[in-house]
């Protein structure tokens, strides 16, 4: 894309405005998008010493700075290393009532040659085209600009810098080694804008010989991106798409699941002393080898996922996980892509979460309560396996336990939690109503477990109409999942 760019013959089409006049146009559209409760990221990327600070303070100096934020990512801070390459950038994304521009994006790690070889280069690719595909299928209008500057315009922007103690300080090795190896580096920018050039987020290459005349193609290709963003949402938006599910209407692996499963109280005082340790130590060697473990418990109301939970971590050192009880979500994050509130909370390299219900409402709670469309949630499964095949690249070990009880044994615990002041708290009008609609709720359960189950991620299904049972079958999971983990 580079290597054919013309500097002699480039777009004009924005040269006639003013730039203060374009700016003034953008300060219409971010009412318009913070109206409609539309997300803008703008992602500006490029050549070092090819004015990206000019141009994104151009893009910024008309706009309400109570709803546009710039968040600039250089390389990864030792803290940030510790998860995922992309975790840092979730971290900034827009809420629905903001224009976000990333000086350096999510791409940034790739064009500076970080993944070399050509399957490191296919898996990094496919990372960065899903997390734009979920983002524009989430309604966020993601703009990516990449200014292009030639060797002799770099060269004497880096000459002109290292007069100044000032200038000196903008310079990185990154500006004389690009200018050093042009070529070179223009051959893999190409190749990483060509893989990563998509359809409702395509790369505009932005020439910046001249920084007016950048700023004014900025600030154009903006204008007309947010006007067809827009556009595509609102349509979205009021379209009723009909869902064409390509599977199976119904999953039956929970109804072939066997809950007559126990342990008599001896049996299992026996063995859960010496799981508890063991489950330590292999949280603790994690711990030595910098391996990050994600725990998601799910389940029917009353299951026991808090006492599993409770048995799991008796021995572990409460320095090394953190728990975190998902209710819905709060006004806040509302305004967010749905994954935002978990990935915020995914562990450093290392240490252990445990999210008591998670992600999964989409596809459940979401689904059935018909709080999200149909064509959302349908999307959710695929978007799911993405984030977690995601956390498992990075080397984190990730465990699902879905803990499962029959109607009869639900019932009786709801009466029990009714009876007992301590567990009055428990109990809510919402497990009744929830419920009543068992049969749409085990729909949902089976189809989740059958979709997102996978070598990277997997399901364990508990029987727990025995608690006890439950109790230590979740820590022999636990256990047999983090020696397998760990030896791989």
């Amino acid at each position: 894309m580079l290597k054919d760019f013309d500097f002699k013959n480039t777009d004009k089409r924005f040269e006639q405005f003013q730039r203060s006049e374009l700016g003034e146009r953008l300060d219409q559209l971010q009412r318009t998008v913070q109206g409609l409760k539309i997300p803008v990221l703008i992602l500006v990327d490029g050549w070092e010493s090819s004015e990206k600070g000019y141009v994104i303070n151009d893009l910024t100096r008309e706009l309400d700075p109570r709803y546009v934020r710039v968040e600039v990512f250089d390389k990864a801070k030792e803290s940030e290393k510790l998860h995922p390459s992309v975790w840092r950038f979730w971290q900034k994304l827009p809420s629905n009532q903001e224009i976000v521009v990333y000086d350096r994006s999510f791409y940034y790690q790739v064009f500076n040659h970080d993944q070399k070889s050509d399957k490191k280069l296919a898996q990094r690719v496919q990372e960065l085209r899903e997390l734009d595909a979920t983002l524009i299928n989430n309604g966020t209008i993601v703009i990516k600009l990449f200014l292009n500057v030639s060797k002799k315009t770099q060269k004497e922007r880096i000459k002109e810098l290292e007069k100044s103690v000032e200038g000196k300080r903008l310079l990185s090795k990154e500006d004389y080694e690009q200018n050093e190896n042009y070529k070179e580096h223009q051959e893999w920018f190409s190749k990483v804008l060509t893989q990563t050039n998509q359809k409702l987020s395509p790369w505009h290459i932005i020439d910046a010989e001249d920084q007016k005349y950048a700023s004014k193609m900025a600030l154009g290709i903006v204008i007309d991106e947010i006007h067809r963003g827009i556009e595509r949402i609102v349509q979205w938006r009021t379209r009723e798409e009909a869902i064409q599910r390509d599977r199976q209407t119904t999953y039956q692996v929970l109804d072939q699941f066997d809950l007559n499963k126990s342990l008599s109280e001896d049996d299992y005082h026996e063995q859960l002393d010496d799981l508890q340790d063991k489950a330590a130590k292999l949280v603790y060697q994690c711990y030595n080898k910098k391996i990050p473990i994600v725990l998601a418990f799910e389940g029917m109301d009353a299951a026991g996922k808090g006492g599993a939970i409770k048995r799991l971590t008796r021995h572990i050192d409460p320095r090394s996980y953190k728990i975190f009880g998902i209710n819905a979500p709060d006004e806040v994050e509302k305004n967010f892509h749905y994954l935002w509130r978990f990935q915020k909370e995914m562990p450093e390299d290392g240490q252990m979460v445990i999210f008591d219900r998670s992600w999964y409402g989409r596809v459940l709670v979401e689904r059935i309560e018909h709080f999200t469309p149909e064509r959302d949630w349908e999307r959710a499964y695929e978007e799911i396996n993405q984030m977690e095949r995601t956390l498992y690249d990075h080397g984190t070990a990730v465990m699902k336990f879905f803990l499962y009880i029959d109607s009869q044994e639900q019932a009786k615990r709801f009466e029990d939690r009714m009876e007992d002041p301590d567990k009055n708290y428990k109990i809510t009008d919402e497990d009744w109503r929830n419920r009543e609609k068992m049969p749409q709720y085990l729909e949902a359960m089976n189809e989740m477990l059958v979709r997102t189950d996978t070598d990277y991620a997997p399901w364990y299904i508990i029987a727990s109409n025995d608690k006890r049972y439950a109790r230590i079958q979740v820590l022999k999971h636990f256990i047999a999942h983090l020696e397998k983990f760990i030896d791989k």
